[in-house]
């Protein structure tokens, strides 16, 4: 690896991260930051480590445990072979591919008792941050103020290519760069990858997404949301492909797992890959989203929800081939909900609207400034009153097509194959194309149902057809109304009858021996070409406005750094690792209430309902709660599941550890509170927590529950 001590001469920019005013629980910090006043701040609130102990470039430390699962959550090595504890949610497609209606490890959850045992996973992997390095400079020495947004775009690219070829060149690691601050900074991060990841345990449902959907992003939680995965190396210990000869990871770092407790006030921090937020989100933003994304978002997943769910209940079948999909659906659904409610409840645009105003002030009280900064406002304003003319289309396009009906997704995958038919291309070409397209047809059909998705096919046409003006309408409406009447069942019925897409056989045929004729007249490909070509359409129309909003956002975070240099500002969540610190404690929600910190196993019995799916109660669990067979990780007689911490997460960070001031594992992160649902754009300091399963929780069900104790013993226990 090269240059990897340079790294820390980005340091200067710390004088931008200034921590001193900062809020203990706020914040995403990019961990190679961490300067002396926020590392006093945190040693006075119980952190005993050293910086080092926790990033470092040249030693081992946390941050070496810690990786991202998957590219969309969090997860932590726990022993030195390779173990990997995330959440059980973020594992649940990988134990749903592995289920089925004679072995469903859904329902029944899954241990392996010897390596042997241990079930690999295509496609998934976990990736280690090995080196970051600011770039700021070097993106800067070819960009200028004169170059539109189209030429400094490709400039950025071509030069964030150059850096992560010349920091990956001759290795096996991989980096890219990343933007901060809207485009006014720059890092390149560099990564090693392992692709041989197997399933190593997991509880059942009943534990694992116990409360469903009725309990999420909800506090009290009495969820033992975990799994857990390990991670294979080749026979030297280089990242490999799965092979039966590999050997289990041996990490540079694993946390030691701690089952002393937390109390409350003690510390927390969570190190994790923070997905996405938009702290720096306007008021017009939110104004916006309140009126055109979320209520559209909202309506169009709960429709398909309804029809999935109505799926799921009358056939096992469809009940794990849809586990997952209904998930993904279902999380976000609820999320955007309680978004909407915060937003409104919390009165965070006139929040916004009060920074606006300041900025504003600021910028026309100096000539320079005003030049620079002074219609940023209004041009906010201005973007967002022309988004309205879209009549919201790109999120109705988003939920009733590209996450809508499958084969309609399948169908504009494919566009080469249809190319190269049409020129009649060398046939090696078109072999080659119809192999890869059978690859994605096998994976997708795996989990399939053709009467659940012509069901989809039907109402999310309908619903796009309620949302989208006329004007705007593909095509392929046309021949909706004109040969169907409008009848959208019966539009359904005719396409799936007459196309190879949502049938497998026709399918495998088709790819045998593949015909322009089959293609051009196939009717999921002519409807899918025909909405797809219409939003491109639209998003061609659409690219100056966005154009605009990327340009103004980056001068308004400029402006606010340069208007406020005393204040603490972090940059929003990318995907890239965040460290996070607070500490462990209860709120008041609402007048006269208040929860505490944690939940016992007393309370999942409370919530036992036999007759609701989602709080049913294992058997074993019962017995053991009556018999009060804790073992070590008993507290007062009673069994942690779940605590809270005012850590600042967002999506991403679920499988993160919550890591206690000596460096122990004391939970995992899996969710956020209702009261808190505004965090994404606006932190709010008294309600907004985290959600953790109690590490004692997991090794318990671990230990006693699933009788996996060989687990147990190759982590490190901290009594």
């Amino acid at each position: 690896m090269k240059n990897i001590k340079n790294t820390l001469l980005l340091l200067f920019v710390v004088l931008l991260f200034n921590p001193t005013d900062a809020t203990a629980d706020e914040g995403m910090w990019l961990p190679f930051l961490i300067d002396e006043a926020l590392y006093e701040e945190m040693s006075r609130m119980g952190l005993k480590l050293e910086p080092e102990e926790i990033f470092s470039f040249t030693g081992s430390s946390i941050k070496d445990a810690v990786v991202s699962f998957g590219g969309f959550c969090t997860g932590e090595m726990i022993s030195d072979k390779g173990l990997v504890l995330t959440n059980h949610h973020c594992g649940y497609g990988r134990i749903q591919s592995h289920s089925s209606v004679d072995n469903d490890l859904l329902t029944d959850g899954f241990w392996a008792m010897t390596m042997e045992d241990e079930l690999p996973n295509e496609g998934l992997f976990v990736r280690f941050l090995v080196n970051v390095k600011d770039v700021t400079a070097d993106i800067k020495s070819v960009l200028n103020e004169e170059m539109d947004e189209a030429e400094r775009a490709l400039a950025i690219r071509e030069k964030s290519n150059e850096l992560s070829e010349a920091a990956a060149g001759g290795t096996h690691y991989t980096a890219n760069v990343r933007p901060v601050f809207a485009g006014n900074y720059f890092y390149l991060f560099t990564y090693e990858t392992f692709n041989d990841v197997r399933l190593v345990g997991a509880p059942p449902s009943d534990i694992g997404a116990f409360g469903g959907d009725t309990d999420n992003w909800e506090w009290p939680r009495h969820t033992g949301d975990f799994a857990l995965f390990r991670v294979y190396t080749a026979p030297d210990g280089s990242p490999a492909e799965y092979h039966p000869d590999n050997i289990p990871l041996r990490p540079r770092h694993h946390l030691p797992v701690s089952i002393r407790g937390v109390k409350e006030n003690d510390f927390a921090m969570v190190l994790g890959y923070s997905g996405s937020t938009e702290r720096y989100l306007t008021s017009y933003g939110i104004e916006y989203r309140l009126s055109n994304m979320y209520p559209v978002r909202i309506d169009i997943r709960r429709r398909k929800l309804d029809i999935i769910e109505e799926a799921m209940a009358a056939s096992d079948e469809v009940r794990i081939k849809y586990a997952s999909k209904h998930s993904g659906i279902s999380n976000y659904w609820k999320n955007f909900i309680g978004m909407s409610e915060s937003l409104q409840r919390l009165n965070v645009a006139d929040s916004k609207r009060e920074l606006e105003e300041s900025f504003a002030q600021w910028a026309a009280a100096d000539q320079q400034r005003s030049m620079a900064y002074g219609s940023v406002i209004e041009e906010f304003e201005n973007i967002y009153d022309d988004l309205k003319d879209f009549n919201s289309h790109n999120y109705v396009f988003v939920e009733a097509m590209v996450t809508g009906p499958e084969v309609i997704r399948l169908a504009n995958a494919f566009g080469n194959l249809y190319g190269l038919l049409e020129e009649d291309a060398q046939r090696e070409e078109i072999i080659s194309e119809a192999e890869r397209l059978a690859d994605i047809t096998e994976r997708l059909y795996r989990n399939y149902d053709i009467d659940v998705d012509r069901r989809l096919w039907s109402a999310m046409f309908n619903v796009y057809s309620e949302y989208v003006p006329a004007e705007d309408l593909p095509g392929v409406f046309t021949t909706i109304t004109d040969e169907f009447g409008n009848d959208f069942d019966a539009y359904a019925t005719s396409v799936f009858e007459g196309s190879i897409f949502p049938h497998p056989e026709r399918m495998s045929a088709f790819l045998e021996n593949p015909t322009l004729d089959q293609v051009a007249e196939d009717p999921v490909y002519n409807a899918a070409r025909s909405v797809y070509n219409r939003y491109q359409e639209i998003t061609d129309k659409m690219s100056d406005i966005n154009t605009r909003l990327q340009r103004t956002e980056r001068y308004f975070i400029r402006g606010l750094l340069e208007m406020q240099p005393e204040k603490s500002f972090y940059p929003d969540a990318n995907s890239t690792m965040r460290f996070t610190y607070g500490s462990v404690n209860g709120y008041h929600p609402m007048d006269a209430v208040y929860y505490d910190y944690y939940t016992t196993l007393s309370g999942v019995m409370e919530k036992e309902d036999p007759g609701h799916h989602e709080f049913v109660v294992p058997s074993r669990l019962k017995q053991l709660y009556k018999r009060k067979e804790f073992g070590e990780y008993e507290w007062n007689g009673n069994m942690v599941v779940n605590f809270i911490t005012n850590n600042d997460i967002t999506g991403g960070n679920s499988g993160s550890p919550v890591i206690n001031g000596e460096g122990h594992l004391i939970g995992v992160a899996f969710d956020a509170n209702w009261e808190g649902m505004s965090g994404d754009i606006l932190f709010e300091h008294d309600m907004q927590k985290a959600i953790n399963v109690d590490a004692r929780y997991i090794l318990f069900i671990i230990d006693k529950f699933a009788g996996a104790g060989h687990l147990i013993e190759e982590m490190t226990i901290v009594k």
